[in-house]
């Protein structure tokens, strides 16, 4: 990075980044290349780490022989490659930590090439209401880290039993695309009075499940337990430490639902956040953060408001229930004919 906290155009020639030139899977086969993280969002700040996103071609054999290629990772520079099919199916997911490679600032992008710049073309493909639930599931889980980390015996009860409540049921809509022919009927979920005394209000469940798959089965309500469990789990608390996660799992949650609100109300992605990014770097700073930890009044309020504003946005929105997965197919195709055929 330069004085002024953009890319520097030789960060790639570190001898550190020899790997991008050197595996077999990457080199002439990456298409994409850009920052991700802090510095892709705007919020970075002097203690920042360089993360870097990018895609690279799946080859020949893995098309059309025995290799499979899927991602690359290199923990020591932070840098993750995924493989052309892996993206793909990520990106129409709409899933967050994919999609907002598609919507970096130009100076943002490290490396492009021909294809790169036509996937970024072609970027509205992948935008539906999946967003919805994609970014609402990713905004549940920063929510949660925050509610775990906190003073949760003063927490309501009823409240606590509520956000897990929303958890599950954002899971649920997961389900329909992973496991065999899950509908939302399939399983109920509602809250009502609790018979436990060490509860008021309780999680309930209406299961309708017939000559159904025992393995998925059992995967779904592992996938609910966990949630519940991670809600349960009590710790001592590292101050220090853990407020600085804290306030950047609220920054983070606020961002969420800032691009998924984008998404759905302009079909555009930001991942920049130049209005925003005073605020974001606010909630990190621990501005929003009380004495004991815990967080304002105001902040809650904010975040009610952009809950409002997502379901708003969801309702109102031009976007498909899917992405046009025909157009990405034919895009696709057209790219994996030119590695068969030794075009590229």
């Amino acid at each position: 990075m330069n004085r002024n906290g953009k890319p520097d155009k030789f960060l790639l020639d570190n001898q550190d980044y020899n790997f991008i030139k050197n595996d077999k899977h990457l080199g002439k086969h990456v298409i994409l290349l850009g920052l991700a993280g802090s510095y892709s969002y705007g919020t970075n700040n002097e203690n920042s780490d360089i993360d870097i996103r990018g895609i690279a071609l799946n080859q020949k054999s893995d098309l059309i022989g025995m290799t499979n290629f899927e991602q690359y990772v290199d923990q020591k520079t932070d840098t993750t490659i995924y493989s052309f099919r892996k993206i793909i199916t990520l990106l129409l997911n709409c899933n967050p930590n994919t999609i907002e490679l598609l919507g970096l600032n130009p100076e943002h992008y490290l490396y492009l090439n021909q294809i790169g710049e036509e996937l970024l073309a072609n970027r509205s493909l992948f935008l539906s209401k999946r967003a919805v639930h994609s970014f609402g599931g990713y905004a549940d889980a920063q929510l949660r880290r925050l509610q775990n980390a906190l003073a949760r015996d003063s927490y309501p009860q009823q409240e606590k039993e509520l956000h897990i409540f929303h958890s599950v049921r954002n899971a649920m809509h997961e389900f329909q695309s992973r496991y065999s022919s899950f509908e939302n009927g399939s399983l109920n979920l509602y809250i009502d009075v609790s018979g436990n005394p060490q509860l008021e209000t309780e999680i309930f469940v209406d299961a309708d499940l017939r000559h159904y798959p025992l393995r998925d089965y059992k995967n779904i309500w592992a996938e609910m337990n966990n949630i519940v469990r991670d809600y349960d789990k009590i710790g001592k608390r590292n101050r220090k430490k853990d407020d600085n996660h804290l306030n950047k799992h609220a920054m983070h949650l606020i961002r969420l639902f800032l691009m998924a609100i984008d998404i759905l109300e302009k079909g555009e992605i930001h991942t920049y956040r130049e209005q925003e990014r005073h605020l974001l770097l606010s909630i990190r700073n621990g501005e929003f953060q009380k004495e004991d930890g815990t967080f304002r009044t105001e902040f809650y309020e904010m975040l009610t408001g952009y809950e409002k504003a997502l379901e708003r946005a969801a309702r109102e929105t031009a976007l498909p229930d899917e992405p046009d997965r025909e157009a990405v197919e034919a895009f696709v195709m057209r790219v994996n004919r030119k590695v068969v055929t030794d075009e590229i």
